[in-house]
């Protein structure tokens, strides 16, 4: 017989800790996303990333090779699509095809926007391709959300290849749906760097409620993902697709309350 004095305080504490059904659900797990960018330029690398289980969103280069048709096979398989955009970057590398840049007028850069859009099929997003020059510009970033307003429905995720960058800002006072990067996978491509980088994307997860990954189509890359995504759910996260992640930060319904603030090192350019 268990007595009132001594023990029940302890029993009352141990049941007002336990945790609810609602804290247990998957709906309360830390949220990952996953963008592979430069897809489109091959065609068996493109293939292994639609292979990849869960919503893994897929970035499309508008005149690569292969866009189109891979696109419309991502669609099939019922993944997220992105338009890959070639910006300006401040090292003045080469450009892809269909690249915005610092010399264009507004028509001439919303009619490269649209033409791009245009290239990618079921296109539901864009994020930039390098752009460490064109990002930190407010006009620039102006123009192209206002190119996006013209199509119903777009999100933009800026990659972040500057920390200079006012991509994420500009799009949110134009009431564009928006996040950013958090991480890049394989700015390494040995197996310890990513997984790594993978490690820091669960430990923002697990801190802020969300986080956001880039990687590209690599064979290490892949291959990674391939063996660590089936084990998301058994280490207690969960992957959404951008634009289910992106509402949870707007709506606020992590328990986390996140606090978007301008990351990270280690940008692309």
């Amino acid at each position: 017989m268990i007595k009132r004095t001594g023990l029940w305080p302890v029993l009352f504490l141990c049941v007002a800790f336990l945790p609810s059904a609602r804290a247990g659900s998957s709906a309360d797990l830390p949220a990952i996303s996953i963008i592979i960018d430069d897809m489109g330029k091959r065609l068996e690398s493109g293939r292994r990333v639609l292979a990849l289980p869960g919503p893994v969103a897929c970035a499309f280069l508008p005149r690569a090779r292969h866009t189109d048709y891979l696109a419309r096979q991502a669609h099939t398989a019922g993944r997220e699509i992105l338009l890959h955009l070639p910006m300006d970057s401040v090292d003045g590398r080469r450009l892809d095809a269909g690249a915005v840049t610092l010399d264009m007028t507004e028509k001439q850069f919303a009619a490269t926007v649209a033409a791009d859009l245009g290239a990618v099929p079921y296109v539901t997003g864009i994020n930039n391709h390098m752009g460490s020059l064109l990002t930190r510009h407010p006009g620039h970033m102006l123009w192209l959300m206002r190119a996006m307003q013209q199509q119903a429905g777009l999100f933009f995720v800026d990659s972040r290849t500057t920390v200079a960058t006012v991509a994420k800002r500009v799009a949110m006072e134009n009431a564009v749906p928006s996040t950013e990067r958090n991480v890049f996978l394989d700015n390494e491509l040995g197996a310890d760097a990513i997984a790594f980088q993978f490690e820091r994307l669960l430990a923002l997860a697990r801190k802020q409620g969300t986080a956001l990954a880039i990687g590209h189509p690599h064979p290490q890359t892949l291959a990674f993902l391939e063996q660590q995504l089936p084990q998301l759910g058994q280490r207690g996260f969960r992957l959404l697709p951008v634009r289910d992640l992106i509402e949870l930060q707007q709506q606020g319904e992590n328990t986390w309350q996140a606090s978007w603030s301008p990351s990270h090192r280690g940008v692309k350019n």
